[in-house]
């Protein structure tokens, strides 16, 4: 999966499949932000959760 854009801000999710986990790294006009990480099971992540976690980050935000 690539980057999500949303409300001026670029999510940028990474996964380690032999740890199980992963991190979406939000940045906004090319600057890093911040890390949102998560837990998954499976070869990958499935593409709804990165897509709940960015869409809960927004929302927490007001963006």
């Amino acid at each position: 999966m690539g980057a999500i854009e949303r409300s001026g801000y670029r999510f940028e999710p990474e996964f380690s499949v032999i740890e199980q986990n992963g991190a979406i790294h939000v940045y906004q006009d090319g600057q890093f932000i911040e890390e949102i990480t998560f837990r998954f099971s499976g070869n990958y992540p499935e593409v709804d959760m990165i897509e709940e976690l960015v869409e809960a980050y927004c929302e927490e935000r007001g963006l």
